[in-house]
């Protein structure tokens, strides 16, 4: 079945009275939004998985701090 340019105008004719101009323009702007919406979420749910792969690195423990006593000597 193959559609012709005059059968989309029909169609798309049928379309504009039945919903209106209005109508479609704001069902549209939905759908823009759900999409912007989906892709954020999207780029969220991506960012959570990279931090649950790459875990924090933790603090070497061999590069602890020392600090000295009243006495003057070093503690590791």
């Amino acid at each position: 079945m193959n559609v012709g340019p005059w059968q989309l105008i029909i169609i798309a004719l049928v379309i504009l009275v039945l919903f209106g101009r209005g109508r479609i323009s704001e069902m549209m702007g939905d759908f823009g939004k759900g999409i912007k919406s989906f892709k954020q979420g999207m780029n969220d749910e991506s960012g959570k998985e990279m931090m649950r792969l790459d875990p924090p690195k933790e603090a070497d423990p061999s590069a602890t701090e020392s600090t000295t006593t009243k006495d003057g000597e070093k503690n590791a």
